[in-house]
This record gives structure tokens, sequence and C-alpha cells, in this order.
């Protein structure tokens, strides 16, 4: 094997040296129970309120609004079932979107089997809500509206200061999963309407295991975990202090570099798509325009390719990518992304998603870009699919 490439920074990232420093002594030293009273736990106590604090700055929060959480799937969990539970005196009507992470989608079906009523909005072509639908959703029993920040497949950016506008304007919770998204491009839940946020710090170099829920200041949302009272009596279990730490490190860390490094993984993107695109005849991007979608991500489809022979292939050539959301790389089935934004079974099992990161060179897209045209073309020559594809495309010749 010649080299490795990692382009799979959607799935994780690797954990920064200055955000591990930042957690070691925390498992040696400073181990302390942060909810006990004696003078040991202070420290630990003090680094949490600081960990707060740093996240809270990236959002444009308070860090009272801030809740640590064991990572995204907990925070969406927590955001849905806890204003669901709570308001649904006022109303039972839960809207989101058919491109939501499975965190979310599967919360959403929880709560329909518990007598709430779900829509779940269609997306255009390049995986963007289109706010007039969410409008025309809209009833006097909505009392939530959940959509992502950024979608983990296709990177498509959502309006979401509109959204959230428009929220705030008929007086429904706001909700968005911004897992892929924090410290990645600006967010400011002020200015944006957000009543609800989800991250989770193993999307920006930090450890996993470890995320938070941003709750706006007067939106009552019931409890998720009980037991103690930890985090102000909303989440019980101890805390993890170190993952906690760690979080705050990371989160300061990757949003001090976010301008600086959007640009340069964004050119390295471009640079990918352009590639890609010219290389390898019917390549099909899927999901908005560089300028609105995640500056890391691309994502392809193949038509006449099986998408886990292809990431095999490139497994071989020590190239490490994805066909979509990591959390479904075992399933069979297509993504379910792609095919809300209308792209066939065979297109969908035909995907490839490559998300680039802090150790992404210029080097290492050229190799790709010397290696992937080649498997692409062995495969399909070996492939029934691709040899249809050709009939059809050239009149039946």
């Amino acid at each position: 094997m010649s080299r490795q490439v990692y382009l799979d920074y959607a799935a994780t990232t690797f954990t920064a040296p200055e955000v591990v420093s930042s957690m070691a002594p925390y498992f040696t030293q400073s181990f302390g129970n942060p909810s006990s009273i004696y003078s040991f736990s202070e420290s630990n106590r003090k680094a949490m309120a600081s960990a707060r604090q740093q996240v809270a700055d990236v959002l444009g929060a308070t860090k009272e609004e801030i809740f640590f959480t064991s990572g995204g799937t907990e925070a969406d969990n927590w955001a849905l079932k806890g204003v669901a539970w709570r308001n649904r005196s006022k109303g039972n009507h839960v809207i989101t979107t058919k491109i939501e992470h499975h965190a979310v989608l599967h919360t959403a079906q929880f709560l329909q089997e518990n007598g709430f009523e779900v829509t779940y909005l269609d997306v255009d072509s390049e995986g963007k809500v289109r706010l007039e639908d969410l409008k025309n959703a809209v009833t006097d029993r909505t009392i939530l509206v959940s959509v992502m920040f950024a979608n983990n497949e296709i990177g498509t950016l959502q309006p979401i200061a509109e959204i959230g506008a428009f929220c705030r304007e008929k007086g429904i919770v706001f909700h968005t999963d911004a897992v892929q998204a924090v410290a990645h491009v600006p967010i400011d839940v002020r200015a944006m309407n957000i009543d609800l946020l989800s991250l989770s710090a193993h999307k920006f170099y930090g450890p996993k295991g470890v995320g938070a829920l941003y709750v706006r200041k007067g939106v009552k949302i019931d409890n998720f975990m009980h037991g103690g009272g930890q985090e102000r009596g909303k989440r019980a279990t101890t805390e993890n202090v170190a993952g906690i730490v760690g979080l705050g490190a990371a989160i300061e860390l990757t949003a001090s570099r976010m301008k600086e490094a959007s640009g340069r993984v964004g050119k390295l993107r471009d640079m990918l798509i352009d590639g890609v695109m010219k290389t390898i005849p019917h390549a099909k991007l899927n999901g908005a325009p560089s300028g609105e979608r995640l500056p890391n991500n691309s994502n392809f489809s193949f038509i006449g390719i099986e998408g886990e022979t292809l990431l095999l292939d490139l497994d071989g050539a020590g190239i490490y990518a994805s066909t979509g959301s990591a959390c479904s790389s075992g399933s069979l089935d297509p993504s379910h992304v792609l095919m809300a934004i209308g792209l066939s079974h065979e297109q969908a099992h035909g995907s490839l998603r490559m998300t680039l990161g802090e150790e992404t060179s210029e080097e290492d897209i050229r190799y790709v870009l010397s290696v992937l045209p080649g498997i692409v073309e062995r495969r399909r020559a070996m492939s029934p699919l691709w040899e249809d594809f050709l009939k059809k495309t050239q009149g039946g010749k």
C-alpha cells in the first residue's frame, strides 16, 4: 500500500493532540466526582464551567443554556422527546424532514407510536427544505419543528435562519441537529432563532462519547434521564469530566481555526469534485453547489457501481471513504437521503461520500484522482447494470 488517505471526517475525526492534553489530568489527577462538596472536586466543577462557557461562546448562547450529553444521538432524542412530552397538552404535531439523521427519524417514529402526529417534509433535488412546504405543514397543533443544519451525507446547508424566524413568529419550538455543522460553519443561535441545538464532540476533533444540547432560556423541556441532580437537575448521571473538558477545548480550537480551515478544505473539495466530474463519465454530484454545502463534503453517484465494492477497492488502495452515514454502513438498503433527493435505487447504491479534514492534503486528492477513475472503469466493465445503461444511452446499439 503506497499511502493512506482518510476521507471520512463526517463519520468521525481524530482527537486533536491539544485536546487530549487538556483531558489528561481529569483521568488520573483531578478525578473527583464534581457533585461532591469537598474541595478536591472544586477543580472539576470549575473545569466543567469553563467548558460550558467555551461551547456557549461558539454558539452565541449563555453557559446556563448548555447541557452536556453523551453525544448527538442523546441530544436529538432529548430535544424531540423532551419537547413533545412537555407540550402535549398544547398539541401533538411534530414536523421534520425525510433526510434527517436516524437519531431524529427514529425518535420521530417513536413519537408516532406514542400518539403524536409527525409530518416528514420533502426536499428538493439538492436536499433543501422548501420554506413554503414548512409553512403549509404547520397546524394549530404543531409544537415542534426539527430540521438539521447540514446533512451528514450530502452536506447541503438548510435555510436555518429563515426557518427559525418563521417558527419564532408562530410560537413553535425549533430544534436543529447541528452535529455536522458546529465549529465548521458559523452559527449564532440568537440571530438564527434556534431554540434547541444538538452537537457532538467527535465531529470537530474532540473525544467520542460526549456532546451537548443547547436549550434556549424559557423553552420548556422534560428531563430525558432521571436519577440524581446533575446538569442543574435536567440530566442525571455522574458527569464525564474528561470528555466535557475535551469538548470545550475542541470546540474552541476548531472554531478559532474555522475560517482558515474552511477555505483550505473547500479548495481541496472543489479540486476533488472537479477532478471526479472531468475524469469519470456519467458521475453525478449529489447535494447543493459548493457555496451551499459543507466545505469538506463531496458525495457522488456512479451508475453501474455497487458502493460496497467501490469501498473495498478504495480500501485496498489505502483510501478510506463511505457510502453515506457511518451509522447505517451495515445496511443493505439504499440511502434514505439519496432516495429523498430523487435518485433511483441503482444510483443510490452506487454512491460514494468523501469528506475532508485537518490532515487532508493536495497530494491526497491527487492520489485519489489517480486511483478512483480506474476503479470505477474496472467495476463497470464487470457490471450488467452499466452494460444496460450504455445500451439505453446509445439508442440500443
